[in-house]
């Protein structure tokens, strides 16, 4: 019987275009910097040098080719990112690759998400000191739904409150990569597509030459993770004529399988373009396993959150970060930074930014509620507690105790205290209220005594801020009668 016999659907092709071709060592295609840039790309609308500029395209292979990139990218392209589901949640590291789909949609490109349902079984090495524990299935398809509304929630914010373009925006395409691998026969597959991979070439990769080095070693499964991450990009050039894949600098080696087995199987072009890893102001990388993460769903890392994050920004790092997070025009930020290096005390460029980033990732409703939590924790406390949910209230005060308390038109400060267990000791309740260290919605009471009062301290969204000190908050919710 024919070889192709045993081949599902998905995997079949034409042996005839199955020519073994002698190609570079990927090395050669890696680590190229933008010096000749410059003398290579002409104008158009999605000029890489203006990516570089950006800050958001670091590396692009094959470098021998970036003419013609740049001039493929005068006409529509498919460009496509994954993410394995490893999370609930994708952090803003995930979000450069996102903002170049975005650059890319406006430009009049088809942009791909692929969310890894297959391949977050088998375990991704790159940038890992070890093996991912396994996840459950049921988990995977819960981090599936999670992930696909981080992304869905981007591209809506950015098509509803960022983008002024007159022209309509492409559509982004949603993907799971276990869809073409469920009805796979394993031994087809191998004996396919194994054969398009030499182990020499595969061990020198860094994501696995660093682990054969560590401690720790590699499994087999990890080992043959990028003939996985390879064949989605071969898949999706076969049925999506996808031509770009977007990853970070330490996906430099799955991307570089792809390109080469679709250079191998096709004789046709097709082109990587690398994003810096991010880092912390520190100097370490920002990401799940490292547990420094900024997260994209509001659960959790709240709006507010997110956006003094980004307003904490110190200065050295504002100017890269509105770069390659938002959508200024370059001479804008340039405007920007002239104002923050005449007065950075007024921190200008951090406020455009978090407003720019909590936009983006959250939308109008999550810059009203990040500014409102700003304002009870730096502001005029009282209107905007009083504009509070109490679920806001919760994610500002995520460690904070809640309490739900029935109404009592008699209760006291005194009362309150001892209700809502401020105190280890019934003793200090008094001492600590009379020298002034309890605050009631931001506002300092030092009678113990003093009647609670409806509309002042209970406040018509029967919530009441208690503060013990400097920094212990206590979230009060009141059942009135």
């Amino acid at each position: 019987m024919k070889m192709a016999a045993f081949i599902p659907s998905t995997f079949r092709f034409s042996f005839r275009t199955l020519t073994r071709i002698g190609v570079k060592r990927t090395s050669k295609y890696l680590n190229y910097r933008f010096d000749r840039l410059r003398r290579k790309c002409s104008t158009s609308s999605m000029n890489l040098l203006t990516l570089n500029k950006r800050g958001l395209v670091e590396n692009i292979f094959p470098d021998q080719r970036i003419p013609d990139l740049q001039k493929m990218l005068q006409t529509p392209q498919t460009l496509y990112c994954g993410f394995d589901p490893t999370a609930e949640s994708l952090h803003i590291g995930n979000l450069l690759s996102l903002m170049v789909l975005l650059h890319g949609q406006r430009a009049g490109h088809n942009p791909i998400v692929v969310l890894g349902g297959a391949t977050v079984m088998i375990g991704d090495p790159s940038g890992k000191t070890k093996e991912r524990p396994p996840l459950e299935a049921d988990d995977v398809e819960k981090n599936i739904i999670a992930l696909m509304e981080n992304v869905q929630r981007v591209t809506d914010n950015h098509s509803k409150f960022i983008y002024k373009g007159s022209k309509p925006l492409t559509d982004f395409r949603y993907l799971n990569n276990a869809d073409w691998y469920k009805n796979v026969n394993m031994v087809s597959f191998l004996s396919s597509f194994g054969r398009y991979f030499r182990v020499g070439e595969m061990i020198t990769k860094h994501s696995v030459k660093s682990r054969l080095n560590s401690k720790e070693g590699i499994t087999c499964t990890e080992f043959l993770y990028q003939i996985f991450q390879a064949y989605d990009w071969y898949h999706l050039f076969q049925k999506y004529n996808c031509t770009i894949q977007v990853g970070g600098n330490d996906q430099t080696g799955n991307i570089s399988a792809g390109f080469d087995l679709i250079d191998k199987i096709t004789k046709k072009h097709v082109f990587g373009l690398l994003i810096p890893l991010l880092l912390a102001p520190g100097g370490e990388k920002l990401g799940k396993s490292s547990g420094n993460s900024l997260w994209l769903d509001p659960k959790k890392s709240s709006p507010f959150e997110f956006y003094q994050y980004f307003f904490n920004l110190p200065d050295t790092e504002v100017e890269k970060y509105l770069k390659i997070f938002t959508f200024l025009p370059l001479t804008e930020i340039e405007s920007i930074m002239e104002k923050q290096n005449r007065s950075p005390e007024q921190r200008v460029a951090q406020k455009k930014l978090a407003e720019q980033m909590t936009l983006l990732v959250h939308g109008e409703s999550g810059i009203d509620s990040a500014l409102r939590c700003t304002e009870v924790l730096f502001g005029d406390a009282i209107p905007a507690l009083t504009a509070m949910s109490y679920t806001e209230l919760q994610q500002l005060f995520r460690s904070a105790p809640s309490t739900e308390i029935i109404y009592d038109p008699e209760i006291t400060v005194y009362d309150l205290c001892q209700r809502i267990k401020c105190f280890t000791k019934t003793e200090d309740i008094e001492r600590i209220i009379k020298s002034g260290g309890v605050y009631i919605n931001q506002q300092r009471i030092t009678e113990p005594n003093h009647v609670l009062r409806d509309g002042q301290h209970i406040l018509p969204n029967h919530i009441t801020l208690v503060r013990v000190g400097k920094k212990n908050f206590y979230v009060v919710r009141w059942h009135m009668r």
